[in-house]
Order: C-alpha cells, then structure tokens, then sequence
C-alpha cells in the first residue's frame, strides 16, 4: 500500500532512526539489486553569475552592473569540457544566475557550439527559474523554449530551483523566484516534450515537516503523470556567507538528512533513483546514507561554485567516490546522466 503523507509526517518526525532506515535500505535493495552503488563524472559550468532573483539563500549570484559579475565566454567553456573529458567525464552541468539580457539566442548559439565541438557528451543544463527567465525576455511560451533549447542540443534538465515546493516557503526565501506551480510546469512540459529532469530538495531552511511532505507529495504527483524524473536529490541549506543564514536558529542536523533521505525512499516509490550527498553532509554522513535508501553518491564536481560560495568546502575524485562506496560495503559503477552503468571492478 502506498505511503501517505500522513505517514511520511509521523515519520519525519519520529525517534526510530535505525527502523526508518532498515526499511528505506529493503525498498533499495529491491529496487537494485546486486549490491551496486552508482556514481558520474560531470562538471559544474556556471556560465552566469548575473541574477535578478536576489535569493536570500544564495552568495553566488551578483546583481546586474556588478564588477564580479561575469559571462564565461566560450573559449573558457570550452577548456572545462576538454579538463572534464581528460578526467573520464561523460557530460556536464550547466546552470547560472537569471540573466536579464540573455535571450534565447544567445543559449541556442551557446548549445549548439558545444555540441558542434562535443557531439558525445551530454548537456544536462539549465534550470527551470532559467528556463522561465529564457521565456520571459524572449517573448516565448515555455514550451516552445525547451523545444528550441532541445534542437540546439539540450539533452537533460536539473531539478535546481525547487528549493522547497511550497510557496508559503518559497516567498520567505526566495520572493522573486518562480512558484511551486511555475516549477512542476516547467517539468511537466519538458517530460511531455521527451527530455528526462531531475528532482531535488534543498531544505533546512526554517521550514516545516509539513512542507517537506507538500515537496515529495508535488513530485510524486507529477511523476505519477508523466515519469519524466530519472531521480531525487536531496541536501541541506549551507548558511554561511547568506543573508537567510542569519536567521536560521537550527540548522539542519545529520540525522536529519538521514531521515529525510529514507522517508524520500518510501514516499517517492515511482522514481527509480536517489542520490545520497557528499558535497553538503560529508563523506562519512554519505556512506551512511546508502544504508537509507540512497543507490548513487552523485558526480566528483569538478567545479562547484554555488555551494562553495556558502561555505561548503567538500571536495572528491573518482578515486576517493569510488573507496567511499567500497568501504561501505557495495560495488562501485559508473554512469551517465540518465543512470546507464558503464563498468564495475
């Protein structure tokens, strides 16, 4: 019988850890089989650090006429995609700040040089606020703009943005962003359109258990619909250097994590995969979480600016992913973007 989000309330808030966990571990176990535990090589590529969103939660973004505002220009782009192939990479990540002169042109121009150069690798890029923002100065439907975004090259979209899916929520920490409904669209219209998303959760950030429940119950619903989402990622709110920080009085704890991981396990019992993080809670916290549910530690991050910039300093290899999986008892294998294994030891 499937979960309610009555149960996945009693438990988020319940002391049974180890019971939570031991069940989330036998719905992966099931899931997948042989004692496997995935892992990717891709790369972080902030092409913009220009936002207009102004999100409390955020240090990376610069205001329009900032002097540490940038656009990465394509040489650059270029030479982090030759570094993440020498390192045995597959695709990229692409996201940047909410550029207001940036139309859609510009992102077709950009898109289709790398695939002109990098026929093979794949671009899981931009999020769904850019995506709005793309429509919005182009004067496009956001539908017709993931359509010319996907003939430009656009492979995959990532789950950024989502925060917490719950607009009481989202106007506290992010008032400019794009609401619940506006997000879920996005993801709706690109999983009809035949491109695969990702989904996550940052949370931590002051909300309720109830609001956790209202953002699993929302991808839940829309996976039901269209089974577009390859996978779930969770983390937590890094506070350092961000204004929300100030106003946090309890940070999200390992146990925490642990527990929302597993409940994520049960609840979202119609997308394959969970990711377990390393980059927000540790090396040590990540083992732990392939006991609770998780079947994947996510990529190395090559580059990874955004968290970094609120005090994140986490780093891996695939040298260092691959004995974090092995130590924790499981086999490690890498993947690609849409979860296809390559090889095991």
């Amino acid at each position: 019988m499937r979960m309610t989000p009555s149960q996945a309330l009693d438990l988020l808030a319940s002391d049974d850890l180890i019971g939570l966990g031991m069940e989330a571990d036998a719905v992966r176990r099931r899931l997948h089989p042989g004692n496997v535990i995935t892992y990717q090589i891709d790369r972080n590529i902030n092409y913009t650090n220009i936002c207009t969103e102004y999100c409390s939660f955020c240090a990376f973004y610069r205001p329009v006429g900032s002097a540490e505002g940038y656009v990465q220009p394509l040489e650059s782009i270029f030479q982090k995609i030759e570094e993440t192939i020498s390192l045995g990479g597959t695709g990229i990540l692409m996201q940047g700040g909410l550029h207001p002169g940036l139309t859609i042109d510009y992102y077709e121009w950009l898109l289709s040089s790398i695939k002109r150069r990098y026929p093979e690798l794949h671009l899981h890029c931009l999020s769904a606020p850019e995506i709005l923002n793309i429509a919005e100065v182009s004067d496009l439907s956001v539908r017709d703009t993931i359509a010319r975004l996907m003939d430009a090259g656009l492979d995959s979209i990532p789950g950024a943005g989502a925060e917490i899916l719950d607009d009481e929520v989202r106007f506290r920490i992010a008032r400019l962003k794009c609401r619940t409904q506006e997000w879920l669209e996005v993801h709706r219209t690109a999983h009809r359109l035949g491109l695969r998303t990702t989904a996550t959760m940052m949370f931590g950030v002051g909300e309720t258990l109830q609001h956790r429940v209202n953002h699993l119950e929302h991808l839940r619903r829309l996976q039901d619909e269209t089974g577009g989402f390859t996978a779930f990622i969770p983390w937590f709110f890094q506070r350092e250097n961000t204004s929300l920080g100030r106003f946090i009085k309890h940070e999200a704890t390992a146990v925490d994590y642990l527990k929302t991981l597993a409940v994520a396990r049960l609840y979202l019992d119609n997308i394959l995969h969970v990711q377990a993080s390393w980059l927000t809670p540790g090396h040590k916290i990540c083992q732990i979480a392939l006991r609770f549910g998780a079947n994947d530690v996510g990529s190395i991050l090559i580059e990874e600016n955004v968290v970094y910039a609120a005090g994140c300093k986490n780093t891996s290899n695939e040298e260092e992913l691959r004995h974090l999986i092995a130590d924790a008892g499981f086999r490690p294998c890498k993947r690609d973007t849409l979860y296809r294994k390559y090889y095991l030891d």
